[in-house]
């Protein structure tokens, strides 16, 4: 498996923590579109077929670190 790119890695740690492709576009200044092939394009190198097996697989390869995931207070509190 070849490692991610810093963009791909980006764009997967904006989706990881909550992020929508419409709301990620708008922080990087590209399109939706653009989004979704970076995310589609990170799947494939890792393996995933979707979102959440990809950042499960980053996390546990390294690509991510899970000190990097944030959990909103209302789900810590939840989740409690």
């Amino acid at each position: 498996m070849r490692g991610l790119t810093v963009r791909q890695r980006e764009v997967l740690l904006l989706a990881a923590n909550g992020n929508s492709n419409q709301q990620i576009a708008e922080w990087r200044g590209v399109s939706v579109h653009s989004v979704a092939e970076i995310l589609t394009a990170a799947y494939r190198r890792l393996g995933a077929t979707d979102r959440a097996q990809a950042v499960a697989i980053a996390l546990a390869v390294g690509e991510l670190g899970v000190h990097q995931i944030q959990i909103p207070d209302q789900q810590r509190e939840a989740a409690a």
